[in-house]
């Protein structure tokens, strides 16, 4: 079988006025992504719906748990569970994070402009006849709502929106910056407004109120996890390089730009890169594992890398696992 060519890397969007920024996300999207994406509404997230379509033995390591049909499983005492066919209208609810940390970027997006970049994807991808998209976004200021609708203007006024955001500025200004919302409260929202069933995504950098202990649960962990037992949940991570390993470039100031506080280190310490390097990475795996643990999909997107390359491969692989149990039940028939 011919594999598909590697599409280009994706164009910068940083130097662009917002409506040239818009138009150049609309394009790479339906160029480079719907093309390769083609099939089902849900293309970013494949599964079931809501609609009950009836009852079928359960089979261990395939199904959830969370689908039994305990008024069948009572009745037949042989554990069942619910069918249900994929909803013909999708309402799509996204959290997007645009607090202080999301403003950090060394690449060629920061982390701001990749999180708009991911929104314009799920906008683009999932929009289509009576299918809806409202949004939750978290600033440094509050939460901004957007209602639940459909159509390629709503769309657009939200990314408008986002790429016109004020930024807190408090790493710039020295001052440190107001006490943003925290995720936990921002989830709490969209479970309020999210009333039928659908796919939220959540769009961060997951880094709100991290214990210091990787055994023990973040703040926001029970928000997300009520939301996974109702709704299908994409958590897209957004990270930068610098991050994740420090650059040997003598002396830097280092702030967190959440407080403000700042602090200066030495670079060209070989042992303090790799420290560094090594807590970075247990802190994305903290991430990771926090994440699964509430029964969300997860998306890692990073701002030096082709982030549509990225979510190409993410929906291929996650049809690929949708697809494996109905293959093997196939083939022993």
């Amino acid at each position: 079988m011919r594999r598909a060519a590697a599409p280009p890397p994706a164009p910068g969007l940083a130097d662009l006025a917002p409506d040239q920024r818009l138009r150049r996300l609309e394009l790479t999207v339906t160029r480079r992504l719907d093309g390769l994406l083609q099939g089902q509404h849900r293309g970013l997230l494949p599964g079931p719906g809501s609609e009950i379509a009836g009852s079928r033995e359960y089979r261990p390591g395939e199904d959830e748990v969370r689908r039994m049909d305990w008024a069948v499983t009572a009745r037949t005492a042989v554990p069942h569970v619910r069918e249900v066919d994929a909803d013909r209208e999708l309402t799509t609810w996204l959290l997007v994070d645009a607090s202080p940390s999301m403003e950090f970027g060394t690449a060629e997006l920061d982390k701001r402009e990749l999180s708009v970049a991911a929104v314009a994807a799920v906008g683009f991808l999932t929009a289509g006849t009576g299918n809806r998209l409202g949004a939750q976004v978290l600033t440094s200021g509050g939460l901004r709502r957007f209602p639940a609708r459909g159509g390629r203007t709503h769309l657009l006024s939200l990314l408008r929106a986002l790429l016109a955001a004020p930024r807190a500025g408090g790493h710039d200004t020295g001052q440190p910056p107001a006490a943003p919302p925290e995720l936990g409260a921002a989830l709490a929202a969209v479970q309020r407004v999210a009333t039928r069933r659908g796919l939220v995504v959540v769009v961060s950098d997951f880094l709100d109120g991290l214990p210091a202990h990787h055994d023990e649960p973040a703040p926001w962990e029970p928000a997300l996890r009520r939301l996974a037992a109702r709704h299908q949940v994409l958590a897209v991570e957004i990270t930068d390089p610098r991050e994740l390993e420090l650059p040997d470039v003598g002396l830097i100031t280092l702030v967190d730009p959440e407080t403000g506080h700042r602090r200066e280190v030495w670079t060209g310490d070989a042992a303090l890169r790799r420290r560094y390097a090594s807590a970075a990475a247990a802190q994305r795996d903290q991430v990771r594992r926090m994440l699964r643990r509430c029964g969300a999909t997860h998306l890692a997107l990073r701002t030096d890398r082709d982030w549509t390359a990225d979510i190409v491969r993410h929906v291929h692989t996650q049809r690929r696992l949708a697809a494996a149990p109905a293959a093997t039940r196939g083939g022993s028939a």
